[in-house]
């Protein structure tokens, strides 16, 4: 059974919000993989997809207790065979002579994007999913990474499943203002 899972949270867009979410599951004792969050296209609120482990029961627990926070408004576990995930890599490594080809060549075939380049190293970004990442990563490693930073998931379901607070949204488009309503 695979215990990975990915929590899609809409949250009002205020100062501390993000705090309080991370204490919860401090408090919990459970364990965040990974936290990726912005500003969704509404300016009231931010996005955040939380990637954790555990079972049925952790999972259920982490959803009841995001529930309990006034600024959550949405909430869903995302479900990984109807969800697009996406993670950003930026890498630099070595680029010792006579070895510059190789990596841009690597580079080229996993879709990565040449960002700086100097005469000792090379840094490139990378987006795709966890396990091209991975992979790439362990592909230049024998090149020596001089470091590496790694954003986390995010995530969005197919089709036409959203988080989006669609009312607020229209009301947005319209130029009226104010509090959320309550979730639903």
């Amino acid at each position: 059974m695979d215990d990975k899972f990915a929590i899609g949270v809409l949250v009002l867009n205020r100062p501390g919000v993000l705090t309080r979410v991370s204490s919860l599951f401090s408090r919990r004792g459970f364990n965040i993989d990974s936290l990726t969050v912005g500003e969704t296209d509404n300016p009231l609120y931010s996005r955040l997809t939380i990637a954790a482990q555990g079972d049925c029961y952790v999972k259920d627990q982490i959803v009841k207790q995001l529930n309990k926070l006034i600024d959550v408004k949405r909430i869903a576990v995302l479900d990984k065979y109807n969800t697009v995930y996406r993670e950003l890599l930026l890498i630099k490594v070595n680029c010792v002579a006579g070895k510059r080809s190789e990596i841009i060549e690597a580079a080229t075939i996993y879709r990565a994007n040449i960002v700086d380049l100097s005469t000792e190293s090379l840094t490139v970004e990378l987006t795709g999913e966890t396990l091209k990442i991975n992979a790439f990563i362990e592909y230049m490693r024998p090149y020596g990474i001089i470091e590496m930073c790694r954003t986390g998931i995010s995530a969005v379901e197919r089709g036409n499943r959203t988080l989006e607070m669609r009312d607020e949204k229209k009301a947005m488009m319209r130029g009226v203002s104010g509090e959320p309503s309550p979730r639903h």
